[in-house]
């Protein structure tokens, strides 16, 4: 007979989609455990099996959200590459991300919202930024070292980066008609590009 199929994973995937249907419709503060348990269909003593708490939870999604486009940003520290281009694909990554998780916008500006007063979604949304804090300054660096870019902070240049991306799509939801997210996410790095690359 052969082995039973390991379906814990498949089942705290099935939590983490449950749960960010509860928190997208509800809120986190108003979404309870029970809501969770009966969007899975599975009973709470079940759920509780997996995810201690609602905290517990809210991490879980954080982490989900997060994963998906981690891959593909790794991806860049090995592409043979310029450095503009690099930033150029990091865009592109990040605008194809928000275009795909557009539904999940409200839960991620919770997110934040909740890292003022939740030091534990404090601290895991302060490690995603620095691994992508990480990433951009391993492009930007690598650009200053070969001369593609002026000799510049990259630090300052990292975080001038990350603007464009959480302010574009901020803005966006003040007003989609005005901003539309990827064209002016790409417009603004091109500016950027400009101060950037050294005189040829």
């Amino acid at each position: 007979m052969s082995p039973r199929p390991d379906v814990s994973e498949e089942r705290q995937e099935q939590i983490v989609q449950a749960a960010t249907e509860v928190f997208t419709k509800k809120g986190f503060n108003n979404a309870s455990m029970s809501d969770i348990a009966n969007e899975t269909g599975l009973g709470k003593g079940t759920l509780y099996l997996y995810y201690r708490s609602k905290d517990d939870l809210i991490i879980a999604v954080l982490d989900h959200i997060f994963q998906r486009d981690f891959l593909e940003i790794d991806e860049l520290a090995i592409a043979q590459i310029s450095a503009a281009e690099g930033i150029r694909r990091f865009a592109d990554i990040v605008t194809a991300d928000a275009s795909a998780m557009r539904q999940l916008i409200p839960i991620t500006y919770e997110f934040l919202s909740l890292a003022f007063r939740n030091p534990v979604v404090q601290q895991t949304l302060q490690q995603y930024f620095q691994r992508y804090m990480n990433m951009l300054l391993s492009i930007i660096r690598h650009g200053i070292q070969t001369g593609e870019f002026r000799p510049v902070n990259a630090e300052e240049v990292a975080i001038a980066v990350g603007a464009i991306f959480e302010g574009t799509i901020l803005l966006s939801a003040y007003d989609e008609s005005k901003v539309d997210v990827s064209h002016h996410i790409h417009s603004s790095i091109e500016l950027l590009l400009d101060g950037l690359l050294a005189p040829i």
